[in-house]
This record gives structure tokens, sequence and C-alpha cells, in this order.
């Protein structure tokens, strides 16, 4: 078997996972940019879709962490050329997301008001967000079903397919939103930010069917449910489970943060919703590496093989800091502009301009931070990964944020509290897999 971490077999699954992930933040930030150049009110629409975007990633990040699980026990089994175990396990493990979304789905668009209210969310912005998330939530069988799929296409050290499903269906948003949201006259009214809502909506539901056509026609495994659970089973919701705790922590801060700036007044949250989004957008581009770590890590681990593993490791690091570097320097040749794209508001500019250079500041932090969260979750690390997010989040993030809220730092504060975040979450990662897969390396 090739367990070759050249530059090319690395960026042969990176970069198609690069494109891939910066097509799930690229359908908010559509959502945003032309959510917030309607000409009625601008600053509530676009707050309510920064609101409800990130309590949409909130979840979707919390109970898609069986596609990382998913991932990490399809790439093992494929290092140890054992994938015929893992038959029954995957139908059972997408079955599980579906009826995992459905529940999810009941238990939180009945309550979407007072759910958006925990945001100090209220008038026409809770109102906008309570409508908004009722046509998004009917979205998530379709992306929990879908990012299952993606486990399984990760796991197979392929992440080509995933990016063709990805794109489509950015594409799809990006022209549905402008004809629903501004609509066509004579044939389309304008639905303002509930077209935003059915143009995402649509992108998820072709993004479902292309996946599910790469899987019945590309790789080894079927839907065809087993009433016998797959011994894997129990691991895999292990896995999942700390990793949902984790994930629940990271949303934790994100929730934290949004409340506070939504507190702060519209301007604050408009702002934050837009420095929020291009932060996801960075973290989902240098992701592609991470999820190059995750695949290539978990088949090297099933394979025994630690020398290329600790290889591994520098060598993803290494691109993806570079990454983070072109990213820093093209928006700060861009600082200005890059703002005007969401909203041309000058309250809402000044706010954007002052705190924008921290969330470039911090992207070298956020590359080796994902990295090794990738690599971590394919070696099947969740319990440490739980850990260091609880620690990063309670012992970093929430007094931070709390300190500096009282000595009226406002959206400095948050971004200064994410800062420390992600240098712990980042310095601990690095220190723990030297002291563990150095040493059986050498």
């Amino acid at each position: 078997m090739n367990n070759s971490i050249s530059f090319r077999n690395i960026n042969k699954i990176a970069i198609p996972a690069i494109i891939a992930g910066i097509a799930e933040p690229l359908i908010s930030l559509t959502d945003i940019a032309v959510i917030g150049n309607v000409d009625e009110n601008s600053i509530e629409a676009l707050a309510a879709a920064g609101i409800v975007g990130s309590f949409l990633s909130a979840i979707i990040w919390i109970v898609a962490q069986t596609k990382t699980a998913i991932s990490a026990i399809v790439s093992q089994h494929l290092g140890a050329n054992r994938l015929h175990a893992v038959k029954t396990l995957i139908p059972q493990a997408i079955f599980f997301n579906f009826l995992f979304s459905l529940v999810i789905y009941v238990s939180t668009a009945y309550f979407a008001r007072a759910i958006f209210s925990a945001y100090n969310a209220d008038g026409l912005i809770l109102q906008y967000s309570e409508d908004y998330y009722q046509i998004r939530a009917l979205g998530y069988p379709l992306t929990l079903v879908t990012f299952a799929i993606f486990g399984v296409f990760r796991g197979l050290q392929n992440t080509l397919w995933a990016m063709k499903c990805s794109l489509t269906g950015a594409a799809v948003n990006v022209f549905l939103d402008y004809v629903l949201v501004y609509g066509i006259e004579g044939l389309i009214p304008a639905l303002h930010l509930k077209g935003a809502a059915y143009a995402s909506l649509a992108a998820q539901a072709t993004m479902l069917i292309m996946a599910l056509w790469f899987f019945f026609k590309k790789t080894p495994f079927h839907l065809k449910l087993s009433f016998t659970i797959n011994p894997r089973m129990k691991g895999l919701l292990l896995m999942a489970a700390n990793l949902f705790i984790r994930t629940a922590a990271l949303n934790f801060a994100i929730y934290l943060a949004n409340a506070y700036a939504t507190d702060y007044g519209k301007n604050y949250i408009a702002a934050q919703s837009i420095l929020m989004n291009i932060w996801l957008f960075f973290s989902f581009f240098i992701d592609g590496y991470a999820n190059a770590g995750n695949a290539i890590g978990g088949k090297l681990l099933g394979a025994l093989d630690y020398k290329n593993l600790w290889e591994l490791s520098k060598k993803i690091s290494k691109y993806a800091v570079l990454i983070a570097l072109i990213l820093m320097a093209v928006c700060a040749l861009f600082y200005e502009q890059i703002g005007l794209l969401f909203n041309k508001e000058a309250s809402v500019l000044a706010l954007f301009s002052s705190v924008f250079w921290i969330v470039l500041l911090m992207q070298p932090v956020n590359a080796i931070a994902f990295m090794f969260d990738g690599i971590f979750k394919g070696l099947g690390e969740a319990k440490y990964l739980r850990n260091v997010l609880l620690a990063a989040t309670f012992l970093g993030f929430t007094p931070v944020l709390l300190i500096s809220d009282y000595f009226g730092l406002q959206l400095y504060g948050i971004w200064i509290a994410f800062f420390v975040w992600m240098l712990i979450r980042s310095t601990t990662l690095v220190i723990y897999f030297r002291r563990k897969y150095l040493l059986k390396e050498v």
C-alpha cells in the first residue's frame, strides 16, 4: 500500500478539500453579502442572518461530528486492508445521522423565538431570525446525511467527489440568492431574507443528490441496513460523542461572542456577523490541509507507520501556515474594500475595520490548531480533543471575554478572547502530539 506523504499526495486530498470546505461558508457569506445590501432594513436583516448562521453552524458542527468519526474509522480500516469489516457500519451511521437530524429539527424549530431571544435579539431582528431559521432548519436532514457520505469519501482518501458536490451547491446558492432575494420584476417577487433561506435549502438538496450518486457509483459501500449492529458502531458513537462535547464547547464560545455583540447594539452584531463569517471562511479554507491530515493520518495509524505520521504533521503544518500568510497578505491589501462587499453603513464598516486586523493576525495560530485537530481526529483522539476545547473555552476564552467586557473593550475584547482561545488549542495539541507520537517514531 502506498503510504507516501509527498507534496503531491497531500495536495491530492487537501486541494479538493479546501475547495469543498470553502463552498460551505461561501453559502453563508453569499447570504450575508446579498442580505447586507438590500434596500429595506439591511442592518436588521444582516444581523438576523449572522445570528441564525452562527446557530446553524453550531448545531451542524456538533451533530455532524459523525462525519469525522466515519472518516477516521474508514481510513484506519483502509490502512489495515480491512474495509470489509465496516460495510454494514456505513449505512447504519448514515441512518443514525438522518434520525438525529429529525430530532434536532423538531426540538429547535418550535422554539426558534426563544432560542434567538437568548442571543439578545428583539424586535425586527428577532422576527427576521425566526422566519429565516424556520426555513433553513428544513435543511438539517439534507446536510447531515450529505456530511456522513462526505466522511466516507474522505476515509477512502478521496475529497474530489465532495468538492464537486459542494461547488455545484454553492453555484446554485449564489444564483438563487440573487433571484429570490431581489426578485425578477414581473416573474418572481422579492422574498428578502426568506429568499436567501430558500436558496440555501436548494443548494443543500443539490449536494445531497450528487453525493448519493457518487456514493452508489464510486464506493464499495451500500445503504442496505442490517439489523445486526456492527461491533464498531459503539466506538464510532463514543468518538462522535466526545466530538459532540468538544464542538458544543466550541460553539458556546461563538454563542457568547454573538450574544455580547448583540447586546452592544445592532451595528456591533452586524459587524460581528461579517467578522465571524470571514473567520469561518478562512477556517474552512485552511481546514483543507486538516482534512488531509485526518484522512492520511488515520490510514498511517492503521498501517502502524509512525515515522510517516510525524513527517505528515510537519509538512501539512508548513503548507497550512503558508496558506494563512497568503490570506493575510491578500486581505491586508484590500483591507477597506472587503467590508464594502457586505454592507454600506458607515457605522458598521468603521467597527469592522477597527477589529479586522486581529482576525488576520491570528491566522497562522489558527492554521497550526486546525492541522493538529485534523490529525488527531484521524487518529481517533477524540477524548483529548474534547478536553482541550473545554479547557480553552472555560479557562481561556470565557474569562478573557468577561474581563474585556468589564473594561469596555467590546468587539476588541471578543476577538482578543478568540485569539487566546486559539493559542491554547494550538500549543496543547502540538505538545501532546510530540510527546506521544514522536517517541513512537523514534
